[in-house]
């Protein structure tokens, strides 16, 4: 019989990620030791002792009055200054927690050269976990997110989610910055808010050149998808685009920018001359693996046909059918609310991993039948909408990479969809990743990894 535990565990899966739970767990032993009650003063003025003194004390006073008001302060006083020493002991356990996950990666990326991957005691621990293209100063990480976070010293709120998704980026970010030739962005709620434009006040903005001025190659990699038309990507892009036409960079550093659309379908690259974006042909960037199920128009309508009638058939049984619309595109279909409706994360999921399921059968099937090798796709939970693209930015970013010659631990790949119904997992298993919320998130990061290129480029 499947227990109430297991049904939890399979539908919460997709909200969760294996490797930040299992840093978690790890994380836990040293926030209970320093949990352990303490000598510190009550609500009631009097002095409260550690649970093996109180019940000591209770059976030599054998109910005596409490001490007075002066042993409380004295004890609150001795508190005080056993502080230090406690916290920085809970540091350094959380530190030798951390040193050995490092350990941990390193033999998982030995293992990784030797294509035994699975044999890995990381896989073991987490069979879900990928690749890794460079190793993760997680200790050093720890010591400045804590300076910001003060995650030692909380003895209420154990390390969480966020608290360590901080700590892989600040080591990921670290650790790719003296080899980074190119990084990746995802666009809503990476770059700008959700549906917006870039603005040109962004901060975003100096930074995003700044990294041009850097040498590296720059691109966003998104969802939108407008089949050739530059004009409404410059329109998403118009403060950046402003931006880069003010800030005095030569042409052969501003024509390192690119955008990427529906996932891989359309690249345009920055002309400085014009100080507009231009479209690049597929031949001339598409490599002939993927051209070859690109181009097949009968396949890739079939799979939008099906996507779209699982979308549909999936609000009917919802009830959502007057609340929702469904836009078909070029090389995407997705869920729209009608104006008024607002969405719930469940139900973008539900549809999103409903899509998931009906569309792997599908190609699953035609596989065995006919022997098709499957057309690649992403269906995603977008924050208010739900589309289903052709290819994924997988395809996207090893596309850039081939393109402008780079290599995974050169490659960084910026986005907030990191979870199963996101579009941009898929990405860890091209290059280097980073998981930010928002795009003020994003700037922080940056910023960051701007201070690391002035330092390379002092050496």
């Amino acid at each position: 019989m499947t227990s109430l535990y297991s049904i939890n565990y399979h539908t919460r899966a997709h909200k969760r990620d294996a490797f930040i739970e299992f840093i978690k767990s790890l994380l836990l032993t040293p926030f209970v030791l320093h949990t352990r009650p303490t000598i510190s003063t009550n609500e009631y003025g009097t002095a409260a002792s550690k649970l093996g003194d109180k019940r000591s004390a209770s059976s030599n006073h054998h109910g005596s009055a409490p001490p007075p008001l002066r042993a409380a302060a004295s004890t609150a006083d001795g508190e005080s200054k056993a502080r230090p020493e406690a916290y920085a002991k809970n540091v350094e356990r959380y530190c030798e927690i951390l040193q050995c996950v490092e350990e941990l990666i390193a033999d998982h990326m030995e293992h990784q050269e030797q294509d035994l991957l699975e044999l890995s005691r990381l896989s073991t621990l987490v069979p879900s976990i990928g690749r890794f293209f460079t190793t993760l100063p997680l200790k050093s990480s720890f010591m400045r997110q804590d300076a910001k976070r003060s995650i030692a010293a909380r003895r209420f709120v154990p390390p969480s989610f966020n608290d360590v998704r901080a700590i892989l980026n600040d080591a990921q970010v670290t650790s790719i910055a003296p080899t980074i030739k190119l990084i990746t962005f995802d666009g809503d709620m990476t770059l700008y808010a959700d549906g917006a434009d870039f603005a040109r006040d962004s901060d975003l903005v100096k930074l995003i050149i700044d990294l041009l001025r850097h040498d590296l190659h720059v691109a966003i990699v998104t969802a939108a998808g407008y089949p050739g038309d530059a004009a409404k990507y410059e329109k998403r892009l118009s403060g950046l685009l402003a931006g880069f036409r003010d800030s005095g960079l030569p042409a052969s550093a501003l024509e390192r920018f690119y955008v990427l659309g529906g996932e891989c379908n359309y690249l345009f690259c920055y002309d400085a001359k014009d100080a507009h974006l231009k479209y690049m042909e597929p031949e001339t960037y598409q490599p002939a693996d993927v051209t070859k199920w690109a181009s097949d128009a009968p396949r890739v309508k079939e799979l939008l046909d099906v996507a779209q009638e699982t979308l549909a058939q999936c609000a009917s049984e919802m009830g959502l059918a007057k609340a929702v619309g469904l836009l078909r595109k070029d090389r995407a279909v997705g869920v729209v609310a009608e104006e008024g409706v607002q969405l719930t994360r469940e139900t973008l999921d539900e549809f999103a991993l409903a899509a998931q399921r009906r569309l792997n059968n599908h190609q699953r099937a035609q596989q065995t039948r006919h022997g098709a090798a499957p057309v690649p796709f992403c269906a995603f939970n977008g924050g208010s909408d739900v589309w289903v693209d052709i290819g994924n930015k997988l395809i996207g970013v090893r596309m850039l990479r081939e393109f402008l010659g780079t290599h995974g631990n050169e490659t960084l790949h910026v986005g907030d969809q990191f979870l199963s119904t996101g579009n941009d997992i898929s990405t860890r298993t091209a290059c280097c990743t980073v998981w930010i919320t928002s795009p003020e998130e994003t700037a922080e990061v940056l910023t960051e990894l701007c201070r690391l290129l002035d330092a390379r480029g002092k050496k």
